[in-house]
């Protein structure tokens, strides 16, 4: 390479004296029959110098290019010091875009050799289009569905979500990509108690619902750490909720196991039957309408929340807030969860409970 900072040798040394010159351009270094070292000095402004001298490694065997499939949908990450300089930044990576070329290539590159500042967002998409209108959209400084931007100082937290988000084929090709995830799910299901299938149709049924929606959110997350995406806060939705003490480090992975395996087999060895209904409606305003065999089995929100237990007292109360305008909606289960009707599997589900130990 050429010498640093020289537009031409000094004067005060005679360079004719000897085999040394300073290289004003670049030039060829050709094979020869020994291998070829070179010497790389640092002369520090503060009087320390620092000289190594480096030598050519030895052939290395060829080996066989492995070829990873990209997922489908990539992200695009951007980052700058402020907020007009992230829609530059976008503006300028807009122009760069053209048709053919590896989308891939230019995530990884803007991922792993950025440095990663204060501002940022995250384009996302499946083709060149989707990331020319997702770059435009964030150089106009306008919303879209296909960016996601991260607000300064601002903190992370991961919901993991509950039974009825699964669905066939759920991490497949996150497994075939990612290594991490693969791990992570493999060590997983080998403690589970039932075998995981997320491409049969038993996967929804409770028993195997349960423990494949935790090897998956448990998964990600590995995954989401490997990048360093660590939240500051989790929270879990019913089944969620074990995936979400797990990875805070309340449950080990073994614990965490034994306890969503009992659950699901446990909840699906009940009686099938009763009814789940969403209720357009305030938890005070659907207290005086539960018997005995019904209960509020979520507050989603100020006006969302689950009514479960026995079908004819649910539809009935479904039916009252109907009559007023109220929006319902019963959900898909075979079997009333968070309800009086799980009582008759407490005792049991209570015994594993006390054979965990809790962090």
């Amino acid at each position: 390479p050429q010498t640093l900072h020289v537009d031409e040798p000094t004067p005060h040394v005679d360079w004719s004296a000897g085999d040394v010159r300073l290289l004003t351009e670049a030039v060829a270094w050709p094979e020869s029959e020994r291998p070829r070292r070179a010497a790389v000095s640092s002369f520090g402004v503060s009087g320390t110098n620092a000289h190594t001298i480096i030598e050519q490694a030895p052939p290395t065997p060829a080996e066989e290019a492995t070829v990873t499939p990209a997922p489908a949908r990539l992200p695009w990450v951007l980052s700058a010091k402020s907020s007009a300089a992230l829609r530059d930044q976008a503006r300028r990576l807009l122009a760069f875009v053209e048709d053919g070329m590896s989308l891939a290539d230019v995530g990884f590159s803007l991922a792993t050799t950025r440095s990663a500042l204060r501002h940022r967002a995250a384009v996302i998409g499946e083709s060149g289009d989707d990331f020319r209108r997702g770059l435009g959209s964030l150089a106009a400084g306008m919303p879209s569905p296909g960016v996601v931007q991260g607000r300064p100082g601002g903190k992370v937290s991961f919901l993991f979500s509950g039974q009825g988000s699964q669905r066939i084929g759920m991490g497949r090709e996150l497994y075939a990509v990612f290594p991490v995830f693969a791990d992570a799910y493999d060590e997983v299901c080998a403690r589970l108690e039932a075998p995981v299938d997320v491409d049969a149709e038993t996967l929804h049924q409770t028993g195997c619902t349960q423990p494949a929606l935790f090897a998956v959110e448990v998964a990600l997350f590995r995954l989401l750490e490997s990048w360093g995406v660590r939240p500051d806060y989790v929270a879990g939705h019913s089944v969620g909720e074990i995936a979400a003490v797990h990875v805070a480090g309340v449950l080990s992975l073994e614990d965490a196991a034994k306890l969503v395996s009992a659950r699901a087999a446990l909840m699906q060895a009940l009686p099938a039957g009763g009814a789940m209904v969403a209720v357009q409606a305030t938890e005070d305003e659907v207290l005086p309408h539960l018997t005995d065999g019904v209960g509020i089995a979520a507050i989603n929100g100020p006006r969302s929340v689950v009514v479960s237990g026995a079908e004819d007292a649910v539809l009935g109360i479904a039916e009252v807030f109907t009559q007023h305008g109220r929006k319902t909606s019963r959900l898909r289960v075979s079997h009333a969860f968070h309800s009086p009707l799980m009582d008759p599997m407490l005792e049991e589900f209570a015994e594993v409970v006390r054979g965990l130990t809790f962090h």
